[in-house]
């Protein structure tokens, strides 16, 4: 097959995973061709690895689950970054604890600490009320 054509389209998306909550990101190459019998078709790659098209059959990265809901770029990010500006502005709960006398042994962790994502985190912001 000889190419005569190709054009390449950057593209990120915004993955959550349905099965476990996990949520990101990912950035694509999308390069369409035209071969010599006047054929398109699409080539993904991600990071400058070819990749299935993340369209038809998205696989989560964390379980390996296909119910994966596909969004638009920064949703992801938008929502993690909401968190984290949270966490970093809310006491801890053994100062509100020990604020009111009491023995607390949970804490709220710091900004930045490692977080599995929920969906329940990633789609709160997105909830009418």
């Amino acid at each position: 097959m000889s190419e005569i054509a190709a054009t390449t389209v950057h593209e990120a998306y915004a993955f959550a995973c349905m099965r476990c909550g996990h949520g990101w990101e990912q950035a694509f190459e999308i390069e369409h061709h035209v071969d010599g019998s006047n054929n398109a078709f699409v080539i993904y790659k991600a990071d400058g690895e070819r990749v299935p098209s993340p369209l038809s059959t998205p696989t989560c990265t964390n379980c390996g689950g296909h119910v994966v809901r596909i969004m638009r770029a920064g949703r992801v990010s938008t929502v993690q970054q909401l968190l984290r500006n949270s966490a970093s502005t809310r006491p801890a709960i053994e100062d509100i604890g020990a604020r009111e006398g009491e023995a607390v042994a949970a804490t709220v962790a710091p900004a930045g600490a490692g977080h599995h994502w929920h969906l329940s985190d990633l789609l709160h912001p997105f909830h009418r009320k």
